[in-house]
């Protein structure tokens, strides 16, 4: 069983994995889309199909504001690492959960939660499924470049520092 904490990331990290989430998310893509399809291509799956299947999950689950999809982006690399595909396989499913808390975990220690309209400073969820422009102004006023960032940051640790954990990578 691993354990990363707060303390084990190096927050100042720059590498290509990082700064395609952080293009990815620049370019207009929501926070789940981007950290997921940065680190997807390492499973064979491609930028479409990275992009597809993390969509929904942008905006606190579509645009809900619940958990950040940076977040989300991070347990859905996760299940591609060591999600179960058998039902009566437990100790599997309990693997990939403590996993995917432990990173949340250590999100939650550097941002102070996981909750999307906590981190927007928002009380209630969008009444609009319709995204907001992305302007300048909307990248200045949020702090989702950031929160992309570390939740690369934390799951590109995962995968680089215990491949062990994660064989199905390419």
């Amino acid at each position: 069983m691993i354990s990363i904490t707060f303390d084990d990331i190096n927050w100042k990290r720059s590498s290509a994995g990082t700064r395609q989430a952080e293009a990815l998310f620049m370019e207009g893509f929501n926070c789940c889309q981007s950290v997921f399809a940065a680190f997807a291509p390492r499973f064979g799956i491609t930028r479409e199909a990275a992009l597809k299947l993390s969509c929904s999950l942008g905006g606190g689950i579509g645009r809900m504001r619940e958990v950040c999809g940076a977040v989300s982006g991070m347990a859905l690399l996760v299940s591609l690492c060591n999600g179960n595909t058998d039902p009566d396989d437990s100790d599997a499913k309990e693997e990939n959960y403590r996993t995917v808390r432990m990173l949340s975990d250590v999100f939650r220690e550097k941002q102070g939660t996981i909750i999307c309209r906590e981190l927007l400073g928002i009380e209630k969820a969008e009444t609009q499924a319709r995204p907001q422009d992305r302007t300048a102004a909307y990248y200045s006023s949020r702090p989702c470049p950031h929160l992309v960032r570390d939740a690369a940051v934390i799951v590109e640790h995962y995968l680089d520092y215990y491949p062990e954990y994660c064989e199905k990578q390419k």
